[in-house]
C-alpha cells in the first residue's frame, strides 16, 4: 500500500556540503591601511616639527604698530648723555643696580625690563649696563628707540 520513494531530493549525507562552501563575512578589521597612514602622519609630524620652533629669540622692534597690553608695567632704566644711570626717575650708581632691581621684583626674575640709552653714549656702556643686569638673571631687556 504505501510506496516510499527514495532519491530524488537532498536530504543530509553527502548533499550537505554546498553551505560550508558558501561565503561568511570576516569579523576582523584589517589595521594594515590605518597604520600605513599613521606613519606617513608621524614622518611628516617629524619633518615639520624642527621648523615650527624658532631657534633665536628676538624682540623685533614695530615700526608703525600700537603697543600691546601688558600683564605689568616694566622697569624702566634710563642712562643719559653723561652716563648717569636712571632708575624710573631716581639716579643710582651701577652697583646699586642689581639690589634696587632685585628689591623691586622679589624673586621674579621674568620682569621686563626698557633700558633707554642716549644717542650719544658709546655703545659700551650701554651693554655694562646689559651685561649687569643680565647676569643679575634678568632676561627679558628691551632696548627702547624713538618712532619715527
Amino acid at each position: 500500500m504505501g510506496a516510499s520513494v527514495t532519491g530524488g531530493g537532498r536530504s543530509g549525507g553527502a548533499g550537505s556540503s554546498g553551505r560550508r562552501g558558501r561565503y561568511r563575512p570576516m569579523a576582523e578589521i584589517n589595521v594594515t591601511p590605518f597604520v600605513d597612514v599613521m606613519l606617513v602622519l608621524l614622518i611628516v609630524f617629524m619633518v615639520a616639527a624642527p621648523l615650527l620652533t624658532a631657534g633665536i629669540q628676538v624682540d623685533l622692534p614695530k615700526a608703525a604698530a600700537r603697543p600691546l597690553p601688558q600683564d605689568s608695567k616694566p622697569l624702566e632704566i634710563s642712562i643719559d648723555h653723561e652716563g648717569a644711570i636712571f632708575l624710573a626717575d631716581t639716579a643710582i650708581g651701577l652697583n646699586e643696580l642689581v639690589p634696587r632691581l632685585t628689591a623691586i621684583v622679589g624673586s621674579s626674575r621674568d620682569t621686563r625690563i626698557y633700558l633707554r640709552g642716549d644717542t650719544k653714549l658709546d655703545y659700551g656702556q650701554v651693554m655694562q649696563v646689559i651685561g649687569i643686569i643680565n647676569r643679575a638673571g634678568f632676561t627679558r631687556v628691551a632696548l627702547v628707540a624713538e618712532q619715527r
